[in-house]
């Protein structure tokens, strides 16, 4: 369920900071704290007993691109126990919430902009859009790209490198687990993981893929779509 990030309790902070810590090398508490503080909203997993399972950050902005308004939705850390990777409650939440956002303007484009350490995380942008930036099968357009270069220069600044799409910090934001980075022969052979690794080889240091969708019901998957529109 979506929620404010400024509603969430210190008991349920402490629980999303445990399963961080336990998916990333490099956790620090106040840092996870600090990033938490910048965002807007999060979007909430929790078991039969009501114990939080996974969680993604947002943070909804306004920002201009060529004179003219959009709104952005910027990810942040997105994590589900392994224990319960099968579930897609989070993901169809989440698209959800992104819909209800849409409607409250919808005169203005809403776009995903979205940071991945794993191919895990990149996947879900072919799994709910047609067209998304970076991809393997078709060239980013120029326009888009430049959007996509002032989002995170914005953000990141320096460490954002516009010829590779890339963010690369001099002390890593948080590195998956070893468990976490290592990727299967099997996953390794489908086209879009093949063409993460080929965009962020350094994904097991830190490294970050940036990219962006524009979330509109002409852009999004039939199920996505249904998810996106429902009332």
């Amino acid at each position: 369920m979506p929620i404010e990030r400024a509603t969430l309790s210190t008991v349920e902070i402490d629980r999303m900071y445990a399963l961080y810590s336990a998916s990333y090398c490099d956790a620090q508490r106040d840092l996870f704290n600090q990033d938490l503080n910048d965002k807007s909203h999060c979007i909430i997993l929790r078991d039969t007993d009501h114990v939080i399972q996974g969680f993604s950050t947002l943070k909804l902005y306004n920002s201009t691109w060529n004179n003219a308004p959009l709104r952005v939705i910027f990810s942040g850390d997105t994590i589900i126990d392994p224990a319960h990777w099968g579930s897609q409650q989070l993901a169809f939440a989440w698209i959800r919430f992104a819909g209800e956002l849409q409607k409250q303007t919808p005169e203005v484009p809403l776009y995903w902009f979205l940071i991945c350490k794993g191919h895990r995380t990149y996947r879900y942008l072919r799994a709910f859009a047609h067209d998304y930036a970076p991809r393997g099968d078709a060239a980013t357009a120029p326009d888009r790209q430049s959007l996509m270069d002032q989002l995170a220069t914005q953000r990141f600044g320096d460490a954002y490198d516009a010829a590779t799409g890339v963010l690369s910090f001099p002390k890593p934001q948080g590195r998956l687990t070893p468990e976490l980075a290592q990727i299967s022969d099997a996953h390794r052979r489908l086209p879009d993981v093949a063409y993460f690794l080929q965009r962020n080889p350094h994904y097991a240091r830190g490294d970050e893929l940036v990219c962006l969708c524009e979330l509109s019901p002409t852009n999004l998957r039939p199920m996505a779509r249904r998810l996106f529109c429902s009332e």
